[in-house]
């Protein structure tokens, strides 16, 4: 694994990562648990699942930080852990609030109509 060779990620308030690959690499594989929790149809899941083994991926093929960062696309290593970080919270929520469930009561039939005086 390539150490940073940057000194500035030049964003106030975030520092350069010494070991991206050992951080990203266990917050993926987290977060394809957590997605193993949710149904294998759910359009949430199939599309997190397909970018998150992409990324790895990436991870594993590339050694230097800057092609990760090159053929990922999504800014810097650190960036993609904070991102990393988010889609892992949001995969546990929503493997506790199961939106893919039906609703409780039906939706009230002027729900998406706008603006809401009609």
């Amino acid at each position: 694994m390539a150490g940073a060779l940057k000194k500035s990620t030049n964003l106030t308030g975030l520092a350069v990562c010494k070991n991206p690959h050992l951080e990203l690499v266990p917050l993926y594989k987290r977060i394809l648990r957590v997605l193993e929790k949710l149904p294998k149809d759910y359009t949430y899941r199939k599309e997190t699942e397909k970018l998150v083994k992409d990324r790895m991926t990436i991870m594993k093929l590339n050694a230097d930080v800057q092609s990760v960062e090159d053929k990922i696309g999504c800014g810097q290593v650190e960036e993609l852990i904070i991102q990393a970080r988010n889609e892992l919270s949001l995969a546990e929520k929503m493997a506790i609030w199961k939106p893919w469930e039906k609703l409780i009561q039906e939706a009230p039939a002027n729900q998406w109509t706008w603006p809401p005086h009609k």
